[in-house]
């Protein structure tokens, strides 16, 4: 019987995903700077 990898956890799996939508948060941040004019801050009505 073949063990499974961890899915969970600091594993390779993990941590390429976590890169991946880090970056993906990262642009669609800046795309919806970019449209609205605003910040971050200032949609969420902090500033």
């Amino acid at each position: 019987m073949q063990e499974q990898e961890t899915k969970f956890g600091f594993t390779s799996f993990a941590e390429t995903w976590n890169g991946r939508l880090a970056m993906l948060g990262f642009v669609i941040g800046i795309a919806t700077e970019l449209l609205t004019g605003q910040g971050i801050l200032q949609q969420l009505g902090l500033m």
